[in-house]
């Protein structure tokens, strides 16, 4: 039988908070036992008059922890009955009353009551529970019905609690099926927090969660109100007190815990700002201005009595409001702070605050709406604003912007799904990054847009490249997509376990932004790849089919990683800028090109001509040659145009003051330290780009220098002198980054320096 004497509350629930919250037990036992219990893993803390006892103290077990993290929530939330502690059981067989389930976590209040299984793993583990659940499920009933005859009239809800598993699709599906909600590790640190911020009244945000639209009993519903039109959409203002609209609202924070109920667009409450206000309203403080909602009916519209008075040529009309009695019925638009600013007030029940309703205001209008309030307040960040992406042009009549949201959400699920290997990893929304949740949802959309996996559109949306696993619309390209991506990853990370987790710690390469991207970008190459040689129908094909073609291709970027030495993990961290995403990428094709000789992505060879320093030696050479042979052309033709005064009167005063005080400190310096008695001539001292400044100054280019420096194919190039010895600043640009050891002078740099070289050799002999 149940023994209910278990439920406690009152002073003896919070005695029961004092045990919960601690990571550790204690125990009273006899000084001769020490010994063996130090074996045990129990520590002594404490000492007893009677030297015959000793007390002893023990960490809890990861799965304990776990559980009384989640039955603290549910009592910082409020709930006011709950199991004492893990001893607690209950009958669910009528015809057994001896048949009973011990229960983690019971938590009821005063019109619910949640029972919560609670799953803990030591470590990250994919989780396989298809008979526990079986078997909760076949329980439920029979706890329901206990649950009554103790709690009648209560609303009874089941919960699924998980840390450190990756639930399996079919388990998701069995529990969804089933209506038993699930709690992640990323759920039950979102309502943690929230209660942090919040207090008590993060209760109605949970609530609304599992028992959305159900009715709430013994709620005041009606309300004053004026019925107006606006933008189209039919409103009502009212002043309602801040109490009762707490228990009907609900605020959606975009991340992890609410990716399936939009819209998530709202900034996560600020606490500091939340004691501001509420501190401001317990002194008599007010806000003029309207909260901005929007009631949910579900289709149905909402109640409005109109009274009889009338105000002649109104457009507005006065009467009486029914309020939904549904939890999660009150969208909050705007006004989060000012409301929960309320909560715990002494004026939660006594003041009234203003507000704008408007009802059935569907998703994308919201939307609009809270950006439209906030343009010229708090700046909607990145993160948030690519979030908002998925929701905005989900349905857009351009096919691009469709595009753009459906990588949007591709990258939130790849952070939400709890079947996802970066469940957690990925920071949403205004997620703040650490080092283990390093990727951004803007890093991981930026790769897809780089991929051809899904089709872009040209005026009146004709397609002008067809994607490989676009169908036509943004959800069955994502029911087919998604699947084959997060398998792809997850091959990864079956086999890169260590690799995986270190996100952005101890050198990690592979679960930070550029490693990611890169890898999304060589699934895609591989795709490519394989629909070209017919090997792989992306459109048709199963998604167990895709994984098996790809896997044989991504093995070796698997061997990569383990294989990787200190140097290479180095220089890989050491590249900044936009450059970085590309080395990742490219490193990654030629891990997986140097063994399978059929992978070679277009650009492979020739990037890595251009970073292997192949044409360095050779460029500096004919940079000092072309140097040489620039400096003699203008000296000769100077001195020949201008006389013997060529250097005052041909060259710039700048560039002639600088190459004389340079000229000046290294003649002091060779003779001081005797290297040299030669004084070293200003000329000496002048550069390529130095040279350039000379042949444009002032009569020099149209007297002297206009058929001279102009390169034939730059003969009718517009822009003048400028544009025609943009050679030289180009050259002198390559010359200076030469001068860093990692620099690599590519292919298409070679062939300039060369060609420019071969020119101004013929060109200087012409002239002699």
């Amino acid at each position: 039988m149940t023994d209910w004497g278990k439920i406690v509350s009152g002073k003896e629930l919070l005695t029961a908070k004092q045990e919960r919250c601690k990571t550790y037990i204690t125990r009273k036992e006899r000084q001769i036992a020490l010994p063996e219990l130090i074996e045990e893993g129990w520590t002594e803390f404490k000492s007893y008059k009677d030297p015959k006892y000793v007390g002893v103290k023990k960490d809890k077990r990861f799965d304990e922890v776990f559980e009384d993290r989640v039955w603290m929530l549910f009592a910082n939330l409020g709930f006011t009955d709950m199991n004492r502690d893990r001893s607690f059981k209950m009958q669910y067989d009528f015809q057994n009353p001896d048949i009973t389930q011990q229960i983690d976590i019971f938590a009821a209040d005063e019109e619910t009551v949640i029972i919560i299984e609670c799953k803990a793993s030591e470590t990250v583990k994919d989780g396989a529970f298809k008979k526990p659940i079986e078997a909760f499920y076949g329980q439920m009933d029979g706890l329901r019905k206990e649950v009554l005859k103790e709690f009648p009239g209560r609303k009874v809800k089941f919960i699924w609690a998980t840390h450190n598993y990756i639930m399996s699709r079919a388990d998701l599906n069995k529990l969804n099926e089933w209506n038993i909600a699930y709690f992640s590790n990323a759920v039950v640190d979102y309502y943690i927090e929230l209660v942090k911020h919040i207090g008590t009244s993060a209760r109605y945000q949970l609530l609304g969660n599992l028992f959305a639209n159900q009715e709430i009993k013994n709620m005041e519903n009606k309300i004053p109100a004026i019925q107006g039109k606006m933008g189209g959409y039919t409103y009502y203002s009212f002043s309602i007190e801040p109490e009762k609209l707490l228990k009907i609202s609900y605020v959606l924070h975009r991340n992890e815990a609410n990716k399936n109920m939009m819209p998530t667009y709202q900034r996560l409450i600020k606490k500091k700002r939340l004691k501001d206000i509420k501190n401001f309203v317990d002194s008599e403080g007010y806000f003029p201005n309207s909260l901005i909602i929007s009631i949910d009916t579900g289709g149905k519209d909402v109640q409005f009595d109109i009274s009889p008075t009338r105000v002649e040529g109104s457009l507005s009309k006065l009467g009486i409001l029914h309020l939904p009695k549904k939890y999660r019925s009150a969208y909050i638009i705007d006004g989060q702070h000012r409301l929960y600013g309320y909560s715990d007030s002494r004026y939660a029940s006594t003041n009234s605050i203003p507000v704008v309703a408007f009802v059935d205001l569907d998703r994308k209008e919201q939307i609009k709406l809270f950006m439209d309030i906030n343009e010229n307040q708090k700046a909607v960040s990145k993160s948030l604003r690519v979030t908002l992406n998925s929701d905005m042009f989900w349905d857009s009549t351009d096919y691009n912007e469709q595009r753009q949201a459906l990588r949007s959400k591709i990258a939130q699920m790849l952070g939400e799904e709890e079947t996802s290997p970066l469940l957690g990893r990925v920071a949403i929304g205004e997620d703040e990054k650490a080092s283990i949740k390093c990727i951004t949802v803007q890093a991981i959309q930026a790769a897809l847009k780089k991929c051809q996996f899904f089709s872009t559109f040209g005026k009146k949306n004709i397609i002008i490249k067809d994607g490989t696993f676009d169908v036509g619309t943004n959800q069955d390209t994502l029911d087919i997509f998604y699947p084959f991506l997060e398998e792809c990853l997850k091959y990864v990370k079956s086999l890169l376990e260590n690799e995986w987790e270190k996100g952005e710690s101890n050198s990690g390469i592979l679960t930070i932004n550029r490693g990611i991207q890169g890898v999304i970008r060589v699934i895609n190459d591989i795709v490519n790849h394989l629909v070209e040689a017919h090997q792989m129908f992306p459109k048709i094909d199963k998604t167990s089919k895709l994984v098996d073609e790809v896997r044989y291709y991504l093995d070796p970027l698997v061997d990569f990683f383990i294989n990787l030495s200190i140097e290479q993990r180095k220089e890989l961290k050491s590249v900044f800028g936009g450059g970085a995403d590309t080395k990742f990428w490219r490193t990654f094709q030629k891990a997986i090109s140097d063994q399978r000789a059929d992978f070679n992505p277009e650009g492979l060879k020739r990037y890595w001509e251009d970073e292997a320093k192949t044409y360095n030696e050779s460029s500096r050479k004919y940079l000092i040659e072309i140097e040489k042979i620039v400096k003699d052309i203008v000296a000769h033709h100077l001195e020949k145009a201008r006389g013997e005064k060529w250097l005052i009167v041909g060259l710039p005063k700048l560039v002639y003051l600088k190459a004389k005080k340079e000229a000046d400190e290294q003649t002091y310096e060779n003779i001081a330290s005797g290297l040299s008695s030669e004084a070293i001539s200003i000329w000496d001292c002048v550069n390529l780009n130095d040279c350039r400044e000379i042949v444009i100054n002032g009569r020099n280019w149209s007297e002297i220098f206009d058929n001279i420096i102009t390169r034939p194919e730059e003969v009718k190039v517009h822009g003048g002198k400028e544009a025609k010895t943009e050679w030289i600043n180009r050259l002198f640009t390559i010359s200076n980054k030469l001068i860093k050891a990692n620099y690599s002078v590519t292919k298409d740099e070679y062939d300039f320096i060369n060609g420019i070289y071969k020119w101004l050799l013929t060109n200087s002999q012409g002239d002699t």
